[in-house]
């Protein structure tokens, strides 16, 4: 997606050998046009699939997640990493450890906003080494539901994410993909 990739060149700075800060933009602070574009490309890219719900991580994955959601008429349940005193005991579950955090986090997912047979589409802010989706992808299963594909915003080609879900099979849509940096650039495929 030739503007997210230009955002990106403007307004991504990159850390080190392998982490891109796009807290401008996407996971700090929020452009809501690039999202509503993003959310189209998706629902394009995803318009021959039955998709009834999407499914994300809180918190960068929600804004996308939402514009998806709102361009394909569906419900956006996020999962929670963090239990209030509102969350039910009956919850979905998996461990994800955070990349850039360098943390684990216990997600969950209320069993009322996940069930079996429904078809879903997770989407993610970042695929570096697919820790998130792999716990979206234990939850989805848990419940029985069926994953028609996963929609990533920025793809980390240099790690191991997409591997892991080529070996799964499971269908991988990314907006920007990227094959490393060099000089502190970006540099896609």
């Amino acid at each position: 997606m030739k503007i997210l990739e230009q955002r990106i060149k403007k307004d991504g700075r990159v850390l080190g050998k392998d982490v891109l800060k796009v807290d401008s933009f996407l996971n700090h602070q929020v452009d809501p046009e690039l999202m509503q574009a993003m959310g189209e490309e998706f629902a394009t890219i995803f318009s021959d699939e039955k998709i009834d719900k999407i499914v994300t991580v809180e918190s960068s994955g929600i804004a996308p997640a939402v514009f998806a959601g709102l361009a394909l008429h569906v419900p956006v349940v996020f999962a929670r990493k963090n239990k209030s005193l509102t969350l039910p005991e009956n919850v979905w579950t998996a461990d994800v450890y955070s990349f850039t955090k360098q943390t684990t986090n216990h997600i969950m997912i209320d069993h009322r906003f996940l069930s079996a047979a429904e078809n879903i589409l997770i989407i993610d802010d970042f695929l570096a080494n697919g820790q998130a989706v792999e716990g979206l992808l234990k939850i989805a299963n848990d419940a029985n539901a069926n994953v028609v594909g996963v929609g990533v915003v920025i793809e980390k080609t240099f790690q191991k994410g997409r591997q892991i879900l080529d070996e799964r099979g499971v269908r991988v849509e990314s907006l920007a993909r990227i094959k490393g940096f060099e000089n502190d650039e970006v540099i896609f495929l």
